[in-house]
């Protein structure tokens, strides 16, 4: 069964969300919260597996929220369902932690499977948002001419589960490596790519990243 908290200021949205999301059989609504820091307390009362955010709410706003959970409690997947498609709003709550964003839009089946998709770890953005942060990723024009990056093996293996949500101490832990060597590698991949963090990386592989054999990485 995977927890739920529904966060939104609109208590007919939410509850209506909520009733929706309860028909599915895997799901779990354990709160529902009207704002931010509401979201916050709720998260630490009920540790859900992963949680509904809107973006703009009274008290605490839906970035500042995802930004504190995130924080302090990284394996809480957040998935922004809001109105609002504005670049600011979709690469502010990105960088601040959250694992998708969806537009209200979205209809009920399609966000109980980006509910599904975010508990097993993949990133979840609607169709129309998915141009807009690729837009943004500021690829190197020599990642784009290239077919494949050369990553080595080990390499590839540390991007595989950057794309799967990992912190360093996880795949850390799944490789038996150490943080600082994860922490390396994590830096060649960011240069290879001319990115700036690992969110950028997860996004720009789930798109353009084919995983080489252990030929090509010779």
């Amino acid at each position: 069964m995977i927890r739920v908290l529904l966060v939104d200021d609109q208590p007919i949205f939410r509850q209506g969300l909520a009733a929706l999301l309860l028909l599915e059989p895997d799901l779990e609504i354990v709160g529902q919260a009207q704002h931010g820091q509401a979201a916050i307390t709720l998260a630490a009362q009920h540790q859900p597996d992963v949680i509904l955010m809107d973006v703009r709410m009274p008290v605490c706003d839906g970035v500042e929220a995802t930004r504190e959970i995130h924080q302090r409690y990284p394996w809480m997947r957040i998935l922004v369902l809001t109105t609002f498609d504005e670049d600011d709003y979709i690469l502010r709550s990105l960088q601040a932690g959250a694992y998708g964003y969806l537009l209200k839009s979205t209809p009920s089946p399609q966000v109980a499977t980006a509910i599904r998709n975010l508990y097993q770890g993949h990133s979840q953005l609607g169709p129309t948002i998915a141009p807009k942060v690729f837009a943004q990723l500021n690829l190197g024009s020599t990642v784009l001419r290239v077919e494949q990056p050369n990553f080595s093996e080990r390499e590839q293996e540390v991007l595989s589960l950057i794309v799967e949500g990992k912190s360093n101490r996880e795949i850390a832990q799944t490789l038996h490596l150490t943080e600082g060597t994860v922490k390396n590698h994590v830096t060649r991949i960011l240069n290879q790519l001319a990115l700036r963090d690992r969110t950028q990386a997860a996004l720009w592989a789930q798109r353009h990243w084919r995983p080489l054999s252990k030929d090509e990485t010779r």
